[in-house]
């Protein structure tokens, strides 16, 4: 049978049928690959075979909750919405080293021990170096089976014979169709297997998990189709100089999104970190000036980190801006509006910012925390070791309100903080029990007279 040649980045799955410089979908350069597609009848899935989809009218559907699995790891738990969810495929990436294969071992010992036989199915490692590390991990348990297996056709007859409540993947871009004329880790390959495992879920009722490579920009390798094909997908955030990895819930159709979990690698794995907030201020100078603490909020979780800011003269032509954990471009906004607003001169000085930990921070509740850091180092003058802010600031000096305001006051009233300032219009029907000063400030000019 003639093979049709076709051209695909790798990036995104846009399909060409000659090689082009830069994708016109995803704007990526030398991102097309030469594959080979066969012209005949693709494979058709279904959920079950042989029965016929029916239509209902959603009043006539009977809603419940999902029936989950406790996965033992109680962060793992809070990202995943509260446990794995029977049926679901999930999709867990990051950085070489970062913790992925070290945490889906230890989630195996615990799901192994409550509900039966796990499958780990790795197409990287062979099984005794598996059970090396398992031994390292003491997540060894008799009804964790293992196979090195880069074949989806043998993988989906190991599933079926084996019968697992849940399989592990490792990883996704290692396995291969024989019938795609196309190397593993290609659009095809990675769309083709993803979409095989979803069906082998949605039939079967096994949870799968996946573990995806990460490209150099630090995306999941692969096209979009496969974030889109999972339930969840989860990112491993964190410096590798640094003991404690961040789990981000990026997508979850079973929970919240953007929910976070803390871990801190040790020597015997990783090991959940129930008070992250207490992490990031455990080594924080208070008399020091240019440091100032934040509440933000990942997810549903609040946490307090520390932001910290160096403000010096500049003995070059154009001074420097350096941000760590932030958006550049966000704190640059923010460098001008206190320059403009706050009547600081700027102009011929180097600024410096920096979320201590080497967390980031997204969020616009971080912007008033940037400003009185930026201040504090200028004026060289500490802030209240027992104050918090948080509020989004705006091009005018104003500072806007933010949201869910209760939970991170309450998250700085039980780490024993005493002061929190907040945007004004957040004080509107605010009601706080803990015992914390709570005020409320309009412009940036107004926390600055108040702070220092």
């Amino acid at each position: 049978m003639k093979a049709k040649v076709k051209f695909v980045c790798q990036h995104c799955g846009y399909e060409s049928a000659r090689w082009l410089g830069k994708c016109s979908e995803c704007n990526s350069w030398n991102s097309f690959v030469e594959e080979k597609t066969v012209t005949e009848k693709s494979q058709k899935y279904t959920f079950e075979a042989g029965k016929v989809s029916k239509v209902s009218a959603i009043t006539d559907v009977e809603g419940k909750d999902a029936d989950r699995y406790d996965t033992g790891i109680n962060e793992l738990n809070k990202v995943l919405g509260g446990g794995l969810v029977i049926g679901s495929l999930v999709l867990i990436g990051g950085e070489p080293g970062i913790g992925k294969s070290t945490l889906v071992l230890q989630m195996c010992n615990e799901l192994s021990k409550k509900y039966g036989s796990v499958l780990y199915i790795s197409g990287e490692e062979s099984i005794a170096q598996i059970k090396m590390r398992a031994t390292r991990l003491k997540a060894v348990s008799k009804d964790i089976f293992l196979v090195s297996e880069t074949n989806i056709k043998v993988i989906e007859k190991h599933i079926y014979e084996t019968k697992p409540k849940v399989v592990i993947i490792d990883s996704i871009q290692t396995i291969f169709n024989e019938d795609i004329p196309s190397a593993p880790g290609s659009v095809s390959q990675v769309r083709e297997n993803a979409t095989k495992l979803m069906y082998i879920s949605k039939g079967s009722g096994v949870s799968i998990f996946l573990v995806g490579h990460v490209t150099k920009d630090g995306n999941i390798a692969g096209p979009r189709v496969l974030e889109h094909l999972v339930d969840t997908v989860l990112y491993f955030e964190g410096d590798k100089n640094h003991n404690f990895r961040i789990l981000r819930s990026y997508k979850n159709r079973f929970g919240p999104a953007n929910e976070i979990a803390v871990f801190e690698m040790a020597e015997g794995g990783l090991k959940e970190v129930e008070n992250p907030s207490a992490l990031f201020l455990a080594e924080r100078t208070a008399d020091a000036s240019g440091s100032v603490i934040i509440s933000a909020m990942e997810g549903t979780r609040p946490f307090l980190v520390e932001i910290q800011a160096l403000v010096s003269p500049s003995y070059f032509g154009m001074p420097q801006r350096r941000a760590s954990g932030l958006d550049y471009n966000r704190f640059t906004l923010l460098s001008a509006v206190l320059e403009k607003r706050g009547g600081f001169n700027l102009a011929n000085q180097d600024i410096f910012v920096n979320v201590a930990g080497g967390v980031s921070v997204d969020e616009p509740a971080a912007d008033l925390g940037v400003v009185v850091a930026i201040a504090s180092s200028i004026r060289d003058i500490p802030t209240d070791a027992k104050t918090v802010c948080f509020g989004e600031v705006g091009l005018g000096g104003e500072i806007r309100a933010v949201s869910q305001v209760t939970e991170r006051i309450k998250e700085a009233a039980r780490l024993g903080f005493t002061k929190c300032i907040v945007p004004q219009s957040n004080m509107n029907g605010l009601v706080i029990k803990e015992k914390i000063q709570v005020q409320g400030a309009r412009y940036i000019r107004d926390v600055l007279n108040t702070i220092f």
